[in-house]
């Protein structure tokens, strides 16, 4: 396993072995005699999170038997820790129910983007693991743990990083199927987007804004809008300056818009429209490298301004900035822990050195604002400072304590930015 890379080629990964187990017995097996071991999802992660020491193991899921659990009473869907979001998606979709919200990749597998507070979009939206309802989960003892909603350690355990077990299965929230349109605006000038930022993002069921930070616009704003429900309306040709796009774009202007999701306000499944990108076309650019960064949503005019006065250090090594919004929860390690959030999304260029080097202006610019990184993407915290922003941390060193006593699920990440050494 040493030496192989993760999905985007900026991270090699040291463990030494990989073990694909097919059974549940089978992960007991090997979680309770390892040394030190990680569960590795879909290689999303742009850092070190997934990852285990030279003698350790990485455990992948994808040999484990698929599974979709509806249950239409309880209005919930249990799925393997493994499976891909954009599977589970169709599955839901053709018997009639959907998940709340998706993220922009539906490659990404659903136990990998719980433990991490990965989100799509919405203002009323919470990020993904706020649909989970329980969790199993093999500790480092080999045993067996399922966590329900309402459990002491349930909302300690949901966003995890990993350092709690390997989760085998996730039940999650589900709802009827509904549909979503999709329309892209363009050129939205900045003075109109921070004026009205909260009219901006509440124009549909998920927005986004996108921008490289060169220009006086934001160059990019999809609205994705449901349809056919009470106050639901056609969208409009025009959002405050910014025009409809008249064909479908790419949020990169050198990108074919082919492996993006439909837009032009055309209604489709939801499950087609939530993400950006399109499950059977490779995600996104490929080679970049993305980072994240989370602040409070009464204070994230000030961050994008802030954000917009270290342009010149930050645009030579970007692809494109996003700006999405979620709900707040109750998750200890969620990034919208405590409160209503808004990300400030950077893809960059493939160039680990250079991106490094602009965070620094990143970081330093969003400093006053409590910005709390995205765990499975690059950040510094140079000055280790993120564990601090998480108001029940204390409680979630116990109960990986707890839980994994022989430190087999900690790794060089965990003990540097969240656990301690």
């Amino acid at each position: 396993m040493a030496g192989e890379l993760n999905w985007a080629g900026n991270y090699t990964y040291r463990a030494a072995t990989i073990e694909r187990p097919d059974t549940r017995e089978r992960l007991q097996e090997v979680v309770s005699g390892a040394t030190h071991a990680r569960a590795l999802g879909t290689r999303h992660s742009f850092n070190a999170l997934a990852d285990s020491s030279d003698d350790g193991t990485l455990i992948a899921l994808n040999a484990m038997p698929p599974r979709i659990e509806i249950d239409e009473a309880a209005r919930t869907v249990t799925v393997g820790g493994g499976q891909r979001y954009g599977d589970v998606a169709i599955a839901l979709a053709a018997r009639g129910w959907a998940l709340h919200n998706l993220a922009s990749l539906p490659h990404i597998s659903v136990a990998g983007a719980v433990a991490t507070g990965t989100h799509g979009s919405g203002d009323g939206n919470g990020n993904l693991a706020t649909a989970v309802t329980a969790l199993e989960l093999v500790r480092a003892d080999g045993e067996l743990v399922m966590l329900r909603r309402g459990d002491d350690d349930f909302a300690g355990a949901v966003v995890s990083l990993g350092a709690l077990g390997v989760v085998t299965a996730v039940t999650l929230e589900i709802q009827p199927a509904f549909e979503i349109a999709q329309t892209v605006y363009l050129d939205l000038p900045w003075q109109s987007a921070l004026e009205h930022f909260d009219e901006v993002t509440s124009l549909g069921y998920s927005v986004s804004l996108f921008t490289d930070w060169g220009a006086d616009a934001v160059s990019q704003v999809w609205v994705k809008s449901r349809t056919g429900v009470a106050g639901s309306a056609a969208p409009a040709s025009a959002l405050f300056e910014a025009k409809a796009a008249s064909e479908s774009v790419h949020m990169l202007p050198t990108m074919s818009p082919v492996n993006c999701t439909a837009q032009l306000g055309v209604a489709g499944p939801w499950h087609e429209r939530l993400p950006h990108f399109r499950l059977e076309f490779t995600p996104s650019n490929g080679e970049e490298i993305q980072s994240e960064y989370l602040v409070p949503r009464e204070r994230a005019v000030e961050a994008i301004e802030a954000l917009r006065g270290v342009a010149e250090q930050v645009r030579p090594v970007l692809q494109v900035t996003e700006i999405r919004t979620m709900a707040g929860d109750d998750l200890w390690l969620s990034e919208a822990y405590g409160r209503d959030t808004v990300g400030l999304h950077f893809t960059w260029v493939r160039d680990q050195a250079a991106v490094e080097a602009a965070l620094v202006h990143v970081e330093a610019a969003l400093e006053p604002f409590g910005a709390r990184p995205h765990w499975g993407k690059v950040f510094l915290d140079r000055d280790g400072r993120v564990a601090g922003r998480y108001p029940r941390i204390g409680e979630f060193r116990a109960l990986a304590e707890r839980y994994d006593p022989r430190g087999v699920f900690r790794n060089a990440f965990l003990e540097r930015h969240v656990v301690g050494g």
